[in-house]
This record gives C-alpha cells, structure tokens and sequence, in this order.
C-alpha cells in the first residue's frame, strides 16, 4: 500500500519523531500480541492457520501407521513438534522489542509509507537468523525425547539423495524451527493488518494520529 497525495500531505504535518514514535508502539503492541498468542499450550496445536502438520514426505507413513493401528506415534509427534513450537515463540519477545528500539526514523517512514506488512517484513529481515539459532535448541530438545523423530531423521537422510524428501524436511528440527519462524511472522502481520484496518482502536494516541492519517 502506498500513500495517496492527500494521505502524503497529512504525513507532511506529523514528524519524524512521532511517525517514528508510532510504529515503534505500534509494531511492538502487535509483535508482543503475536509471541503472547503462539507461546502457550495449544497457541500452535490449536489454531489451523499455523498448527505444524508432520513432513510431506512424513503423510504417506502416517497413513500406514494408522492402518496399522500405531497412529498414536504419529500424533505423538505432531503434539511434540507443536508443543516445541510453542516452547520457542517466547524467545522472541525480547529480540522483537530490541529490533523496534533499534529502528531508524528512515526505517519508520518506509514502513509507513509501505505495504500493509511491511513492519513485518522489517522484523524477519532484522531477526529472524537470531531466532531461528535460539529457537533450534529449544526444538531439539522437545524432539529428542521422541523416537519416531530419530527415525524420521535417519530415514530423511537417505531420502534425500534418492528425491524422496525434500533437502529442507532433511532433518526434523529444523522443519519445525522453520514452520515456528513462518507462524510467528504470519501472526505478526495479522496483528500488523489490524492496526492499520482500525488505528483508532488502539490504545495510543500516537498510533492514532499517525495511522490515521495513512488510512
């Protein structure tokens, strides 16, 4: 989304402390809503959009296993992949709020001024390689108490070399760490949606003023 002349002439009257002021209230509120959302029990096994489904190349023996009677290892591990999702997310909260302080005004205008989440876009390129090293750990540990996770590991690096996984499934860690980074950010630009949709809803006066006239 880009400003329209008469939104670009009400941004003339705001300055540049106050739109930066704004989008750092605005982004922190929305990414500390986003990691509060996800970073409890059931914030990814219970909600669709984000809940973490086994590997692709994981579902056909899903199958079989249920057929067998022994899908209980199957939900097992989806349980366990979420439940480390949902141990990872608050790792996030502080590394958020020290990307908004360290924001430059230019930073702030260009987000205002750019598509509905570009706040976001902002904070995957500032901290996601940070999140993705503390997240992995935390995975690795719910992980490593389940025995259909070894196997899949062993099974997914042969798999590999005969096209049957694809290289970024190879290793079960770093699928969930990479669907835990992707859930946070696509909660993170739908709380972002919302304070553009309805500036006036939230509580800073700030994020009105300058939201407001974007809008």
């Amino acid at each position: 989304m880009t400003c329209a002349p008469p939104a670009l002439a009400q941004l003339e009257g705001i300055t540049s402390k106050e739109a930066a002021s704004a989008l750092r209230a605005a982004l922190e509120k929305g990414s500390q809503a986003a990691v509060a959302s996800l970073g409890r029990t059931d914030g990814f096994f219970g909600n669709a959009r984000v809940k973490i489904p086994l590997p692709d190349s994981l579902q056909r023996a899903e199958r079989a296993m249920r057929r067998f009677g022994m899908g209980r290892y199957a939900d097992e591990l989806v349980l366990t992949m979420n439940r480390a999702a949902e141990a990872a997310v608050p790792e996030a909260r502080q590394l958020f709020v020290d990307s908004v302080r360290k924001m430059s005004v230019q930073d702030a205008k260009g987000i205002l001024q750019g598509g509905e989440t570009a706040g976001t876009a902002y904070f995957r390129r500032t901290t996601e390689a940070q999140l993705r090293k503390r997240f992995l750990p935390i995975v690795r540990q719910a992980t490593a108490k389940v025995g259909l996770a070894h196997q899949y590991n062993a099974y997914a690096e042969r798999g590999v070399a005969f096209g049957l996984v694809k290289k970024e499934h190879a290793n079960l860690d770093d699928y969930v760490t990479q669907k835990a980074l992707d859930g946070l950010f696509l909660m993170v630009a739908e709380e972002e949606r919302k304070i553009r949709k309805d500036p006036v809803g939230s509580a800073s006066a700030i994020i009105r003023k300058v939201f407001g006239a974007i809008l």
